[in-house]
């Protein structure tokens, strides 16, 4: 039924959960999958410079080396469950759900498989990565109990 399934990791052992969902639908329907880990090179900088007490810039190599963490959490997630699949690993930065929205878009996604993880409390009011994926995706969206 479904051509191409994309699915979001962080590396997670929820995240886990709806890879190994994502991988079974695309095993079952013949599918390519796409594993997508979004990194935000800003964000890591800001939050260590908080905690020295001072700013830090956003260097080269600290980009290279989150973008090197995010290719290590899509291609392991491919090792783990993509056997027998058209895998694909892909490392973007840019936040969370934009990654996941515009990937889908360019590989031509016709199902978008998140976690559930995010979806209850105060989080489900102020916006999560999956409310948000489910909001503005262009295709399907299957939302995987995870938490």
């Amino acid at each position: 039924m479904y051509k191409v399934i994309l699915v979001g990791t962080d590396g997670s052992e929820t995240a886990a959960k709806a890879v190994a969902a994502a991988a079974d639908i695309a095993r079952s329907g013949g599918s390519e999958l796409h594993i997508v880990s979004a990194f935000r090179p800003g964000a890591a900088s800001t939050a260590m410079g908080a905690a020295a007490g001072a700013p830090l810039v956003d260097t080269g190599a600290q980009h290279a080396m989150l973008e090197e963490a995010a290719k290590q959490v899509s291609d392991k997630a491919v090792d783990a469950f993509g056997e027998g699949l058209n895998a694909h690993a892909h490392s973007i930065p840019g936040d969370a759900v934009d990654v996941i929205l515009d990937t889908a878009v360019g590989v031509g996604a016709d199902l978008i498989v998140v976690g559930s993880k995010g979806m209850r409390g105060a989080r489900r009011y102020i916006g999560s990565v999956p409310n948000s994926v489910a909001h503005g995706a262009p295709c399907d969206v299957l939302v995987v109990k995870t938490a």
